[in-house]
């Protein structure tokens, strides 16, 4: 263990170094991030092998990968980076205003697409040098326990690859902050004029062509659960990427899909899509912010978390944006 006095002589920019290559697994992209030379990034991991006595980072032919002690270290590295950040920010007060800060926010597309009107909106308002990434978030394939299926998400914002997560998962671990953005549910989503618009029997549902949103093609869902515990099957005839690819399919076919109801409330009239009664249970969840605990003593962070909380959807497929005591309403 390192002596107190031992502090003085150790350069807090080889975390920075650490992370960066933890994140990245490439010396030269690292390089590249910190404005520095390769060799620079190797002279620096060498110090930090020294320090740690740990080799740290080993030679691939794509890149670095991280050793086991690495990461082991990780957590705790973003953790002291995130307490030195939050001190320095808080120096200087976050002012949206004038801020021309980048924020990522990682999302499935599904829920990117229900926020991002007013969210967009009330940057314009409150914050306009304030910039967004948004990076889809995907649930780990194979795996239907929420903790399991959204482990990615969560590494995503312990490796600083994304600053916000907006997922549906609730059961949270402890060091993470969450926050209910808003409730979902799934519709059986049809074309306008389509014969079901006024109702469908469950017959008629399991006798139509089915459209199912899947990034990796798998047929099989929660529709097809709930129907196998009736003894029912359905065909399902095309598999789609994401939802927005989903509405132009179903504008020009006969196909039905289970598609989140905000999502169609606030999109399907672009696309002559409505929403009707499915006739059968489907899911309802709640759509959670999530970042790091220690990330909220970032100011601009805690203020993106707090503008996430003011933003609201309306069911009338309008957003929303409150801020103080003015609602102003944006249609897609």
């Amino acid at each position: 263990m390192l002596k107190q006095t031992d502090l003085s002589r150790i350069d807090l920019n080889l975390l920075v170094l650490f992370e960066i290559v933890f994140q990245e697994r490439h010396v030269g992209r690292s390089a590249e991030r910190l404005h520095l030379s390769p060799s620079a990034i190797s002279h620096g991991l060498g110090r930090l092998r020294t320090l740690l006595g740990d080799p740290l980072f080993l030679k691939t032919p794509k890149g670095v990968v991280p050793t086991e002690r690495a990461l082991q270290l990780a957590p705790s590295v973003a953790e002291i980076l995130a307490h030195i950040r939050g001190v320095v920010s808080s120096a200087v007060p976050f002012d949206p205003r004038h801020s021309t800060r980048r924020f990522v926010i990682g999302a499935p597309d599904g829920v990117s697409a229900v926020i991002l009107p007013s969210l967009l909106e009330a940057l314009r308002e409150v914050a306009p040098g304030v910039d967004v990434g948004i990076r889809q978030l995907l649930p780990v394939q194979g795996f239907s326990a929420p903790h399991l299926a959204w482990k990615d998400a969560l590494k995503e914002l312990e490796d600083r690859t994304t600053d916000i997560a907006i997922i549906p998962f609730d059961d949270i671990p402890v060091r993470f902050h969450k926050q209910k953005l808003y409730e979902e549910e799934f519709v059986i989503a049809v074309r306008k004029g389509h014969s079901f618009e006024h109702g469908l029997t469950l017959k008629r549902y399991c006798e139509m062509e089915h459209l199912v949103v899947s990034h990796t093609g798998d047929v099989s869902g929660f529709v097809d659960v709930e129907l196998a515990k009736r003894g029912l099957t359905r065909r399902v005839a095309l598999t789609a990427p994401n939802f927005i690819f989903a509405l132009s399919v179903l504008a020009e076919t006969e196909m039905v899909s289970a598609l989140p109801k905000r999502f169609v409330e606030i999109h399907g009239a672009r696309f002559n899509v409505v929403a009707v009664k499915a006739p059968l249970p489907l899911p309802r969840f709640s759509i959670n912010v999530v970042l790091p605990k220690v990330a909220m003593m970032d100011a601009g962070l805690a203020w993106l978390v707090q503008l996430l909380g003011q933003l609201r959807t309306g069911n009338d497929g309008s957003s929303v944006f409150r801020s103080g005591k003015r609602n102003r309403s944006m249609h897609s």
